[in-house]
C-alpha cells in the first residue's frame, strides 16, 4: 500500500507537471525550431479534433478558438482546430501553426510561411511542396518569398508537376509519426494554453527524434539518416 506521502504526491503531481508545462510553451516552440539547425534539410495540414458531442462544445474553454471542419482523412467532421506543418524531407519541423477548423488553409499557411521568413527560417531558393488546394494566389505567394510552389496538377490545368505520388507518400509517413506513434490526436488538451503545450510537445519530439536519427546516422550505426522512429516503439 503506498503511504499517504506518497498519494499527495500522486495527486498533486499531475496539475503541477501541466501547469509548468503551459507556462514553457514558448520554450518549447523556440526548442523544436533549433533543432532544424542541427541537421541538414511542404505547408502541410491535418486536424487536431478537441471534442465529439455537442456537450463539450457548448461547455468548452475552447470556444471562440477551435470550430467545425472537415476531416477527409476520417471522412468526418469535426470540432477543434488543424495543425499546419512546414517540414524538410527527413521530417524536421521548420515552422508550426495552429488554426480553427474552419479557417481558409490559403490564408493560414501564407501567414506561417510570412512568419518563417521574418525569422530567416525560410531563407530563398527552397522548393515548397503541397497539395493541389494550395493553387492561384497561393503560387505568387510563395513566389514573394523567393521559393518554388511544386503541387500534384489539377484536371483543369496544363500538366507541370504531374500527381507526386510518390512525394505524398513520405508527407503522408510523416503524418503518420506525429498522430500514431506521438499521439497528436490524443493529446488530452482542455484549454488554448493545454492543447498548444501539448502540440508543441510533440513537434519538438519529432524534431528531437529526427535528429537523433541524424546522430546516429554519422556514428554509422544505423545505414541510413532521417526518421527511424520504429525504434522508439520498443
Amino acid at each position: 500500500m503506498p503511504s499517504d506521502a506518497s498519494l499527495a504526491v500522486t495527486r498533486m503531481g499531475r496539475p503541477t507537471y501541466h501547469s509548468s508545462s503551459r507556462s514553457r510553451a514558448g520554450v518549447v516552440q523556440r526548442s523544436a525550431w533549433r533543432f532544424q539547425w542541427l541537421t541538414p534539410c511542404g505547408p502541410r495540414r491535418w486536424a487536431v479534433p478537441c471534442g465529439q458531442s455537442r456537450q463539450t462544445v457548448e461547455r468548452s474553454e475552447l470556444r471562440g478558438w477551435a470550430a467545425y471542419g472537415y476531416c477527409a482523412s476520417h471522412s468526418r467532421h469535426f470540432w477543434g482546430l488543424r495543425l499546419y506543418l512546414l517540414c524538410a524531407p527527413d521530417g524536421m519541423p521548420i515552422s508550426f501553426c495552429l488554426a480553427p477548423a474552419n479557417a481558409g488553409e490559403r490564408d493560414v499557411a501564407a501567414a506561417m510561411l510570412e512568419r518563417a521568413r521574418a525569422a530567416e527560417l525560410l531563407t530563398g531558393g527552397q522548393i515548397i511542396v503541397a497539395d493541389k488546394g494550395f493553387s492561384g494566389e497561393f503560387e505568387q505567394i510563395v513566389s514573394s518569398f523567393e521559393a518554388t510552389l511544386v503541387r500534384p496538377d489539377r484536371k483543369n490545368e496544363k500538366p507541370r508537376f504531374g500527381k507526386l505520388g510518390g512525394v505524398r507518400q513520405w508527407i503522408e509517413s510523416i503524418y503518420n509519426t506525429t498522430k500514431d506513434q506521438l499521439n497528436l490526436e490524443q493529446h488530452g488538451g482542455r484549454i488554448p494554453e493545454g492543447v498548444w503545450v501539448r502540440v508543441c510537445q510533440r513537434v519538438l519530439a519529432l524534431a528531437a527524434g529526427v535528429w537523433h536519427s541524424w546522430l546516429l546516422w554519422e556514428a554509422r550505426i544505423i545505414d541510413s539518416p532521417g526518421r527511424h522512429f520504429i525504434n522508439y516503439d520498443h
